[in-house]
């Protein structure tokens, strides 16, 4: 087969397997307000259908990811799939929350392994020159699942029960595993490595700990709750388990965090906007439910009310990684956090103007368009070897930053039920976020530097 051609089918493939993972995501924001209803269940459990998807897919991102690049992209990317279809049917048979958490815990395991292979095996197959459109079109299966999403949910809730959205998974999970058994690379490291399991079981307990600490904390009652049970515990964990981790990794020949990596200007900027990125990622699962209270739609309608950020998402990956091939990632980053500077402020306001709440949505989409920049800057600055575990690290961040976004969002709304105001807080700080992080982007390597491979101290 001709390399060209192939290279075609491999992107087909991994686009069609990041779709899967993004429809699970952005069909859960619109079934939110039914699951509510159906399970009556608070803001503050609904948040966990969110964060234990997140959550597992940070445990076990460091372990998929380390193994891709030991031993071979296709083996792991076909487990992955597997077990990502595994937690889709235990989600849709669920007829209680602790059945929906466990089914959602396992499809966040299963894509720990989907979305960081398919960045490393573009960065297997393309050259530098061509890898941001590659990425780009990657980065627009978040556009174009979160515009299906709505339509399926939609439509769907219409007839039928909640359950029935994650059914969608199962085909597409198996033509998945059978594809990439025909055409991803199964090239395995020629030396002998090993897996650093007691890193990846320590950076397993810091993120549980910080993810249950997040999700136990009550905004209303700040203080008391930071030193409670069911918080102090878990900071404290955290706190004291982060600094044993670093020393930890420094000393391994082959640390599943490579602390060494952060010695890069590039990566540490880049490490605190995909911090950020996720935090404003998380407020879109929160929209349908701010649509309901603020213009009083139901929830099927609340749904489509989505579609001007993820058309706008869909549009903008595609076009901005064409773009960070020809003027670099600076530029498109910049330009992506102002965007997205001004929507977060718009929505802060809770408009109750619909032409305004819907250019707010479109200019979030745009803005959020610019992850595909943030793969390539990581790409470009590792070796081939570690080109998997960097983007499991990128995505740690990232995801991270969904989980204190979705955290923060449900205390917020739980502390305030059946008010907005909330949400109107939480977007200003958000704001002041990506204004500072616009700021920071300044100091990334110019298009010259990535180019020639100069590196940043």
């Amino acid at each position: 087969m001709d390399q060209t051609k192939k290279n075609t089918k491999i992107l087909i493939l991994l686009f069609v397997g990041v779709l899967m993972g993004a429809l699970d995501i952005s069909i859960v924001g619109p079934a939110i307000p039914s699951i509510e209803k159906n399970l009556h269940v608070g803001m503050r459990d609904l948040s966990w259908i969110f964060s234990i998807y997140i959550l597992f897919n940070l445990v076990g991102i460091s372990l998929m990811a380390k193994m891709s690049d030991v031993y071979g992209r296709r083996l792991i990317y076909i487990i992955a799939v597997a077990i990502f279809g595994l937690g889709s049917l235990v989600v849709s048979v669920s007829h209680d929350t602790t059945m929906l958490l466990a089914g959602r815990a396992i499809q966040g395991f299963g894509s720990s392994g989907i979305f960081p292979v398919a960045s490393a095996t573009i960065g297997d197959i393309f050259p530098v020159e061509k890898r941001g459109r590659a990425l780009g079109l990657i980065g627009a299966v978040f556009g174009i699942a979160f515009i299906l999403g709505p339509f399926i949910a939609g439509i769907m809730l219409l007839y039928f029960e909640w359950n029935s959205l994650f059914l969608i998974n199962l085909p597409i999970a198996v033509l998945l595993m059978i594809f990439a058994s025909r055409l991803l690379p199964s090239v395995r490291l020629e030396k002998k490595t090993s897996i650093d399991f007691t890193g990846i079981i320590m950076m397993a307990l810091i993120l549980t700990s910080f993810t249950l600490a997040l999700n136990n904390l009550d905004t209303h009652n700040l203080s008391e709750s930071l030193s409670s049970w069911t918080v102090l515990p878990f900071v404290l964990l955290t706190f004291l388990l982060t600094p044993i981790l670093i020393m930890y990794e420094q000393q391994q020949k082959e640390p599943v965090l490579n602390v060494r990596l952060f010695k890069s200007r590039q990566v540490r900027i880049v490490g605190f906007i995909a911090f950020g990125l996720g935090l404003f990622q998380s407020s879109i699962v929160f929209l349908p439910k701010l649509a309901v209270d603020l213009f009083g739609v139901e929830p099927s309608k609340a749904s489509f009310m989505l579609l001007p950020v993820v058309i706008a998402t869909a549009i903008g990956s595609p076009v901005g990684g064409r773009l960070v091939d020809k003027i670099g990632s600076k530029i498109i980053i910049i330009t992506g956090l102002i965007i997205a500077s001004v929507a977060l402020f718009i929505l802060s306001l809770l408009t109750r103007n619909i032409a305004l709440y819907y250019t707010a949505e479109a200019f979030l989409g745009f803005g959020l368009a610019m992850r595909a920049s943030l793969n390539y800057i990581m790409l470009n600055e590792v070796p081939a070897i570690e080109r998997a575990s960097t983007q499991g690290v990128l995505i740690i961040f990232i995801s991270i930053g969904q989980l204190t976004g979705a955290a923060l969002i449900g205390a917020i709304s739980a502390a305030t039920p059946g008010k907005s105001a909330g949400f109107g807080f939480a977007f200003l700080v958000m704001t002041a976020l990506s204004v500072t992080l616009v700021i920071l982007a300044f100091f990334l390597k110019s298009r010259k530097q990535e180019l020639s491979g100069q590196q940043s101290i």
